[in-house]
Formats: structure tokens, C-alpha cells, sequence
């Protein structure tokens, strides 16, 4: 009795762990899309706020492409890369079949930013130039304690990159070393492959069999079949319409960017 009662502890606790780390979004708590700058965190300022967004909104005029900057309080315990890929998905920035949106997003607690590029600007706004805004723009200023100047240098240059400079920021970004992978990165995926492995023979092993041979259809598996072919951006029917009628246009995002810590 006690092996069938480990067993099945195990097995809850594989589930469990299945649905983290398959399903993060699920358990997210997302700001509301208020505006183009959303500062849940409360580390701008009344004048900052109003010039980003002026800014913001004459970008978008003269573009069509959607660029938001949102502070969070918190990143909820998971990391800055799945939480800004939700986000953008979840507000839908940027027109729906351009995909043009990018998310400047800030984590001030968890001493995170990440630039989160949709898929129709991934070829100008590359990860290598996004990493180099916040590496030169952006972290060293936030280091001094300049948010307000962080950001809105950050906003700056992907604004120069998407009018007109991809070009030379990518030259320029090319000049710079790729960041090697360490040993941390190494472990870190050797240990998902163990558990995402561990998790599939668990739950194989727990779907009864027919008399066929075959799995069966009521248990597991038909559990799992109704979300097949989903996208996590359709849950979501844009972004709030401030008193500006900014929302999001209906875009969605691949997990193209970079991130940074200071």
C-alpha cells in the first residue's frame, strides 16, 4: 500500500511539474494594457511617462510598427524571456499579420530587461542588435539608478533602428563577441532534457492500455488532444483602449530579442 501511495505522489508531482514548465503562461498574472507605457512598477515619472508616450504614439504614426514599455512589479517567478513572450501575445502589440510590435520591459526587483521583438521585425531588430541597446543603453544606467534615463535611451535606439539604421547597428553589433555559454547554461539544459524525459515516461506509463494493445482514448490523452493546434495569442482580444484608443492590433511574437541584468 505504501509503494502504490509513492507511486501515485510521484506521479501528481510529475503532472504538476509537467504543467510549469509546459504551461507557464497559465499561471501569469499580465498587467492591464493601459496605455504605451504601462509602469506597473511605479519607477517613472509623471513627465517621463507623458514624453515616452508622445514619443511612442508619433513612432507608431509615422511607422505603423507598436512599441510599448512596460515596468512590472514582479516577474512572477518565472523568466523575463517566457514572461515577455506571453505578454506581447496576451496584449497582441503590433498589426495582426505584420507582426510589427516590440515590448521594452522592465523588472526593477528582479534586476531584469528584456527587449521582446515580434516576428515582422526580427530581421532589422535582430537579438544581437537588441542585446547591444541594453548592454550600452540601457543596464549601465540602471546600475547608476537612472531608470528614467535607461528607458528612454533604450526607447531611443530601437526607434533608430526601426527608422531607418538597422544597417548600421548591425554592423555594429556584429563587432561585438557573442557571450559564450557557461557551464551554468550547459547544466541548466542537461537538467530539462532529465526532467521533461523523466515527465513523459511517467505519464506514458500511467495511460491504461485497451485490449488492442493500443493507449486508451479516455484517459490522458484526450485531455491533452483538446489543446492541439492552439495559440496562446488567441485567448486574447487586444489591449485596452486608453483615452489615446491605443490597443494592441492583434500581433504576436516568436520570443525573438534579448535580455540583460544589472
Amino acid at each position: 500500500m505504501h509503494r502504490v501511495f509513492a507511486s501515485l505522489a510521484a506521479v501528481a508531482a510529475a503532472t504538476f511539474l509537467a504543467l510549469l514548465l509546459l504551461f507557464p503562461a497559465l499561471a501569469l498574472d499580465f498587467p492591464a494594457l493601459t496605455g504605451r507605457v504601462v509602469d506597473d512598477a511605479g519607477i517613472l515619472d509623471a513627465g517621463t511617462r507623458a514624453a515616452l508616450t508622445q514619443k511612442l504614439a508619433d513612432f507608431e504614426a509615422k511607422t505603423s510598427d507598436q512599441l510599448v514599455v512596460v515596468t512590472l512589479k514582479s516577474l512572477q517567478g518565472t523568466s523575463v524571456e517566457d514572461f515577455g513572450v506571453e505578454l506581447g501575445r496576451h496584449w497582441q502589440i503590433g498589426q495582426k499579420g505584420k507582426n510589427n510590435g516590440v515590448l521594452l520591459i522592465v523588472a526593477p526587483n528582479e534586476r531584469k530587461v528584456r527587449i521582446e521583438v515580434g516576428y515582422g521585425l526580427e530581421g532589422a531588430l535582430t537579438d544581437a542588435v537588441s542585446r547591444l541597446i541594453i548592454e550600452s543603453a540601457i543596464t549601465p544606467r540602471f546600475r547608476a539608478g537612472d531608470f528614467p534615463g535607461g528607458i528612454t535611451r533604450g526607447v531611443d535606439d530601437i526607434i533608430s533602428v526601426l527608422t531607418g539604421d538597422a544597417a548600421e547597428w548591425q554592423q555594429r553589433a556584429a563587432k561585438r563577441p557573442e557571450p559564450a555559454a557557461g557551464w551554468d547554461s550547459l547544466l541548466i539544459m542537461v537538467l530539462v532534457v532529465v526532467i521533461f524525459g523523466f515527465v513523459f515516461l511517467t505519464l506514458v506509463g500511467a495511460i491504461p492500455r485497451n485490449r488492442s494493445g493500443s493507449r486508451s482514448r479516455d484517459g490522458w490523452s484526450s485531455g491533452w488532444s483538446s489543446g492541439s493546434g492552439s495559440d496562446w495569442s488567441s485567448g486574447s482580444s487586444g489591449g485596452f483602449s486608453d483615452g489615446g484608443g491605443f490597443s494592441g492590433g492583434g500581433g504576436s511574437f516568436g520570443g525573438g530579442g534579448s535580455s540583460g541584468s544589472w
